[in-house]
This record gives C-alpha cells, structure tokens and sequence, in this order.
C-alpha cells in the first residue's frame, strides 16, 4: 500500500504510475508486485481544472482522503466477487485514476498484480465519468468504440461493468468498476450492470456516513 503524502489533499506531484492488466489466459509466474516509479525530480503540481478542485474540496469537506483504505478494498472485493470477476475497484477520478478501492488475485496466484494508480486515458472509466450512468460492456470488442483501448491493446480485457460514485451535490468523484479477461453473455449484462450501480450506492453511503480505517 502506497504512502500517504503528510498532506493527501494536495495534488501529487509525482508522476502517474501505470501498470497494464493480464490476461487471464497469459499467467506469468515470475511476476512480482508492481513498484510505483521513483517520483521524477523538481515536477510541478500540474494544473487542475474546476472540476478536478472541486473533487478535491469535497473529499476534504468529507473527510475522505483520496488514499488507499481497508474499507473501500472491502467494497471492492464484493463487487468483484458479486459479479465474478478477477478485478474490482474504487477508482477516484483525480489527478490520476487512484484505486482507493482495489480487489485483485492473490500475489500467488500468478496474475499480475497490479498498482493503485493508472492514467485518466486509460481503461472505460473516463467514458463513465462523461456519461454520469453505468457502462455495461459485456464484451468490449462488440462495439468498435470501445475495444480501440490501450488496456485491450495491450492485454486482451474482454469486460467492463462500471458506474459513476454521484455525491448528492452532483459532483462525480469516480467510479466503482470490474474488468476481467473473459467476455461475458449478453444476458447477463443486465443483472452484471445492476451490481455495480448497486455497490457505487454502498461506497457513495460509506463515503457520507461511515468512518474511513
């Protein structure tokens, strides 16, 4: 688990680390935890946009400091265990796609393990945030708009099933999400769909309510 800045409200000043997703079908036993890069020398804050501060004083306001928890690796590990897929995550769109939340397999188990952190341009998250509804995509290659991805390109992701965290202010925060490496049916995509609306519903109920370990 990564580091918590003495200040975890300010925005990073490393640059973002980034970690492809294995295929499940291509194990590599020699694999180890990902190491985040060192963080680059004399980096300036970057820019952000009123939208990215906004995020940012409302978790402050909150009390929810945008870093790895116990309780939102929790939240991840049902989603992805409710749906039945390898990856589950909380992602906070800030910065960096930051996986406060994330569900993977074991450090054994041959996958690659995967870091907390991934660019905004990656994956289907960022089409959730535009879109403010779920994105259920049953097989990303069914559509020529969605398997043009470098998360497909690189490691074959066949499935993505995310939903926007929507706080009652109409701020998006993120996203809560499961990929995995096997398609999946196309009538499955309705109940697969409802799951992670419903598990975006538990960490936007966590956020306002409950305590963060």
């Amino acid at each position: 688990m990564p580091q918590h800045p003495s200040n975890p409200y300010r925005a990073p000043q490393a640059a973002p680390s980034q970690r492809s997703l294995p295929r499940r079908d291509s194990r590599n036993t020699n694999r180890g935890p990902f190491v985040p890069a060192a963080p680059a020398l004399n980096s300036q804050p970057p820019q952000q946009s009123p939208e990215l501060a906004q995020r940012y004083e409302l978790l402050s306001r909150l009390g929810v400091p945008p870093v790895a928890t116990e309780d939102f690796d929790d939240l991840a590990r049902n989603v992805a265990e409710r749906a039945g897929f390898l990856y589950g995550f909380v992602n906070l769109f800030l910065d960096e796609q930051t996986f406060v939340g994330l569900h993977q397999p074991p450090t054994n188990s041959g996958f690659v393990i995967v870091g907390r952190t991934m660019s905004r341009d990656h994956g289907w998250c960022p089409e959730v945030m535009a879109r403010r509804k779920a994105l259920p995509l049953h097989d990303v290659h069914a559509s020529p708009r969605f398997s043009g991805n470098a998360v497909v390109d690189a490691v074959g992701i066949r499935s993505y099933f995310g939903a926007p965290l929507i706080h009652a202010s109409g701020t998006v925060l993120g996203t809560v999400c499961v990929i995995d490496p096997e398609k999946r049916s196309l009538r499955e995509a309705r109940h697969l769909r409802d799951i992670v609306i419903n598990a975006s519903s538990q960490v936007m109920d966590h956020i306002a309510h409950a305590p963060v370990r």
